[in-house]
């Protein structure tokens, strides 16, 4: 049953960035399209976009950690093979601690701005301020998810478009 919710998670977390990133994608580029065809643009594409890049950064954020394609220095672990489990389980507490911080911090930050609008959407600015303590909480699941086997043996979650090779032409 874990095993499904994981798999569950991991897609429909893809499926919301991919959703996110296509609407920002098309809004910018129709409001580009726009204003070289007619001198006009859609005043409210510019910030909208800005608040999805937001949101798309820290709810993928959780996504790019399963696959272990966020900057790391492995060179204590490889170093020391024999105390390879425990740095990496040390690392793992460090990085629970710290996401707890970044959702506590977060939802702060949305509480105080909640009664702020933005100047053209009209939002709260706290909801835009709700991306970090949310994208925080799914990185703290796919964290508690993919741990184990992170601890056991370093090992993330394998994609083709998510390894060493993946740009090369």
């Amino acid at each position: 049953m874990l095993a499904t919710f994981d798999r569950a998670l991991v897609s429909a977390n893809r499926w919301a960035v991919i959703a996110m990133l296509a609407a920002m994608a098309t809004m910018v580029f129709a409001n580009v399209a726009l204003r070289f065809l007619t001198d006009q643009s859609i005043l409210w594409v510019e910030e909208a976009s800005r608040y999805l890049m937001i949101w798309l950064t820290f709810l993928g954020s959780g996504i790019v950690l399963r696959y272990g394609a966020h900057v790391a220095i492995e060179t204590l672990a490889h170093g020391l093979p024999g105390a390879a489990t425990a740095i990496r389980g040390a690392v793992l507490g460090v990085l629970f601690v710290f996401f707890a911080a970044m959702i506590w911090l977060g939802a702060r930050y949305a509480i105080l701005t909640w009664d702020q609008t933005t100047p053209v959407l009209g939002i709260p600015i706290g909801a835009v301020y709700l991306a970090m303590p949310i994208g925080f909480a799914l990185m703290m699941v796919h964290l508690a998810l993919m741990a184990g086997g992170y601890v056991r043996s370093g090992r993330f979650l394998v994609a083709p478009e998510f390894g060493a090779d993946s740009a090369d032409p």
